[in-house]
């Protein structure tokens, strides 16, 4: 019984993604069904999706998003989930080795990891994506026409006949990128024609929305076709000028410099409004267009939390003109104070100081302690420089999360740790909330806590802590990692700290 159930759930399924992390586990999610099996009895004939959780805070994130997705996926393409934690033979078998981790499965087989987006629209739009063709074959004008009026670009090739080599090389491309792009193919080259296109080639048609006199809409790529040469041109021109930035491309845009022009844009109920600032970013933007810098657009509601978040803005801020901020693919972060003017003269003195290094970087912090004397110190974003980064000090430091179990007991030994430390002048034990400060370059923060080592002498090469997390354990760490063999007087300094509290001081005000 349970083996045909397997059978038939792999049947029905569409998507497969594993996530080791641990979330979800006792979430009602109505239309995620989970799989779990001891016996590793597993079999896929067809794409699908299964999602495990546990108790990881990124899974918590995910779970609305993921349960909205299976809602509206009901009957279509239904989404499920693993419970790594029991079959374990399953996702040791896929090389899950965190969390969450997502996978896509084609045939049975492991095919690629799930880097789509992570909302439910997101996770629709992609599924739905994945039921469809590599490539949709279009017979007619009207099929053509249809296919470019969309909301997201299009790649379309035109070719001489149904073998021609040339149209093969596309569509092994197309299986290649289609989580990505939108991929149609046509063998009637007169199509091609009123496009400017009189041979075999491609068109790369950019969403109709987003037509300016400031670039082409059409572009056209005639070169021999390869997955590299033509994912080479859809990644260089794609986007364009300034492209319509939201929550399912965003990730795209990553890795680049960027500046981002937030407002009330609404390209269904206000197209011509939405593009009013839009040109105006264009148009001063091009003035800048070869000096490395990328330039966005994008609904301010849609990232009203990212906002506060990066850059402590709220809702009312900028009023009914654009918010201008700019992210560096270091991780600097800039803001236009000025207003955005209708002239674009704001915007263009913006960005003549930030090409001549006269803007000051965001960080967003908690305020400076006024005191710090406590056995652990107490390190925000704009102490991070003064006492991480302190060239004669060995700095051991926690990336904490308020609300994340493992940091809260983790919380004893590492406050024990720091008072057996604590006449050590050469060691400094430190801690920061990673969710109320911006976390600097080099420290790759992705779970908590997150511990890192940054030695005197070598302050560009903070060194992540990958052990056991006992008072021993660091210990031995340190006297391995530390310049200067540590100074270890713990029981007089347990003792000091014991003698306080007597006194009557709470251990949470002895700075």
């Amino acid at each position: 019984m349970f083996t045909l159930f397997a059978y038939f759930f792999a049947y029905i399924c569409m998507f497969l993604a594993m996530t080791l992390s641990a979330c979800l586990l006792g979430a009602n999610v109505s239309y995620a069904f989970m799989f779990s099996t001891h016996s590793g009895s597993f079999h896929l004939s067809t794409p699908c999706i299964i999602l495990y959780s546990n108790r990881c805070g990124h899974c918590k994130k995910l779970a609305p998003d993921f349960e909205a997705a299976a809602t509206r996926l009901k009957g279509t393409v239904p989404l499920a989930k693993v419970d790594c934690t029991v079959s374990t033979e399953i996702c040791g078998r896929f090389g899950v080795t965190g969390y969450p981790t997502l996978k896509i499965f084609r045939n049975g087989q492991d095919s690629s990891s799930y880097d789509g987006p992570r909302s439910a629209d997101g996770i629709v739009n992609y599924m739905k994506k994945q039921a469809g063709p590599n490539s949709v074959t279009l017979h007619s004008e009207a099929d053509l026409e249809s296919f470019i009026d969309h909301f997201d670009a299009s790649v379309v090739g035109f070719f001489s006949g149904p073998d021609s080599g040339q149209l093969a090389e596309f569509l092994k491309s197309a299986s290649a990128m289609r989580e990505h792009f939108r991929f149609a193919h046509t063998t009637h080259m007169a199509l091609g024609l009123e496009h400017g296109l009189d041979t075999e080639g491609v068109l790369l048609v950019r969403p109709p929305r987003l037509n300016s006199k400031f670039e082409e809409s059409v572009l056209r790529f005639t070169d021999a076709i390869t997955t590299n040469t033509l994912r080479r041109f859809i990644r260089d021109n794609i986007f364009g000028m300034c492209p319509h930035l939201t929550i399912e491309n965003r990730d795209k845009l990553k890795g680049r410099d960027l500046l981002t022009a937030y407002y009330d844009l609404d390209y269904l109920r206000n197209p011509k409004g939405s593009n009013y600032w839009r040109n105006r970013v264009m148009k001063v933007g091009s003035q800048f267009a070869s000096q490395g810098l990328s330039f966005a657009v994008a609904n301010r509601k849609d990232f009203l939390d990212e906002l506060e978040e990066e850059f402590g803005l709220g809702a009312s801020d900028g009023g009914d003109v654009p918010f201008v901020t700019i992210r560096t693919r270091q991780g600097f972060k800039y803001t236009m104070r000025e207003e955005f003017t209708r002239d674009g003269k704001s915007l263009e003195r913006f960005l003549q100081d930030y090409f001549a290094g006269r803007l000051k970087r965001y960080i967003k912090s908690e305020p400076i302690p006024e005191k710090n004397k406590g056995p652990v110190k107490v390190v925000v974003a704009e102490s991070f420089e003064e006492i991480v980064n302190d060239p004669e000090k060995d700095v051991l430091i926690e990336f904490y999360a308020p609300w994340c179990g493992h940091c809260k007991s983790l919380e004893p030994k590492y406050k024990e740790l720091a008072e057996q430390l604590y006449s050590d002048p050469n060691i400094v034990i430190a801690k920061m909330d990673a969710t109320a400060n911006d976390v600097p370059q080099g420290f790759d923060v992705q779970g908590f806590p997150t511990i890192y080592f940054s030695r005197a002498g070598k302050k560009d090469q903070p060194l992540r802590y990958e052990g056991a997390r006992e008072v021993k354990d660091f210990i031995k760490f340190l006297k391995r990692e530390a310049s200067h063999v540590p100074v270890i007087s713990g029981e007089e300094k347990k003792t000091f700290f014991k003698r306080e509290k007597k006194r009557g001081l709470p251990s949470s005000k002895i700075k």
